[in-house]
């Protein structure tokens, strides 16, 4: 709490961060894992940034196939959902901004698959069908889900998977409450994400067997507001005054294009046959 305090006075962030697992790079360390819903340890946090005047917290959840739950399975139970519900409902002027979707099946060799199989078997996926019910399981429409890091895994490897993941966010969610990532850090440029996401349709068969709509047009209102909208809306920047065609970034892109756009910026790297 005295870390929060600090934060508040110096750093004034837009919103805040954490990981429920405890650290979750290094997992063999990681002794103090907690709930989203834990009243004693985390609520005091909530009611500290409220009264700050901050409404945004952001959890790292899913990320955890079946081989790392064999290594650190103390840790599975504070990487699901099940601590989310009841945490919006009690707090409802937060927005919950869920990372990763909470999606299971990443990271491991072959983890995509089994999500996949998943899908096929029972019509769900591991923990993003839960986070996709918990707003009409818990009447809450504070909680929202991120891309990052699950479009890239699983659009190229099994691209039926994240159409599924995609339909049941929006289904269950809203697609006014989907936000784009693209964890570039770990998959590089992300140009490749936003044309795949553009390009990316539910197919037919899937939409009638399950519900799901039409991702519509790539520059249609769904995928705008997921690109952008939301974020903007959640975080009250005016998009109307931004600068963003004279800004700093502008200026790279035109000096990048007068040098023969080099390097290219293209994604390589190895896809495992299916």
């Amino acid at each position: 709490m005295d870390e929060v305090d600090k934060c508040i006075a110096t750093l004034k962030p837009d919103s805040w961060k954490g990981y429920t697992v405890g650290d979750n790079t290094n997992k063999d360390l990681a002794r103090h894992p907690w709930r989203m819903d834990d009243e004693k340890l985390v609520y005091p946090f909530y009611e500290k940034i409220v009264k700050a005047g901050y409404d945004i917290v952001c959890v790292h959840k899913g990320l955890y196939p079946t081989s790392v739950e064999k290594r650190w399975p103390h840790l599975t139970p504070y990487a699901t959902v099940d601590d989310v519900g009841k945490a919006a409902k009690d707090w409802p002027n937060i927005r919950f901004v869920i990372y990763h979707s909470a999606f299971r099946w990443t990271g491991a060799p072959g983890a995509s698959a089994e999500g996949y199989a998943q899908f096929e078997k029972t019509g769900r996926i591991e923990w993003t069908t839960d986070l996709a019910e918990i707003p009409g399981k818990y009447g809450v429409s504070n909680v929202y889900a991120d891309l990052g890091q699950i479009f890239a895994q699983t659009t190229v490897t099994e691209p039926r998977l994240c159409a599924a993941l995609m339909g049941q966010l929006v289904k269950g969610m809203g697609a006014d409450h989907i936000v784009w990532g693209t964890d570039a850090v770990w998959t590089g440029a992300p140009q490749w994400q936003i044309e795949g996401l553009r390009r990316l349709e539910i197919p037919e068969d899937m939409r009638r067997k399950f519900g799901f709509a039409e991702l519509g047009p790539a520059d249609g209102p769904i995928k705008r507001a997921i690109f952008g909208e939301n974020s903007a809306r959640m975080y009250r920047y005016e998009v109307k005054k931004a600068a963003w065609r004279d800004d700093r970034f502008a200026a790279l892109k035109t000096d990048y294009e007068r040098r023969g756009r080099d390097p290219s910026n293209l994604r390589y790297g190895f896809v495992a046959p299916s």
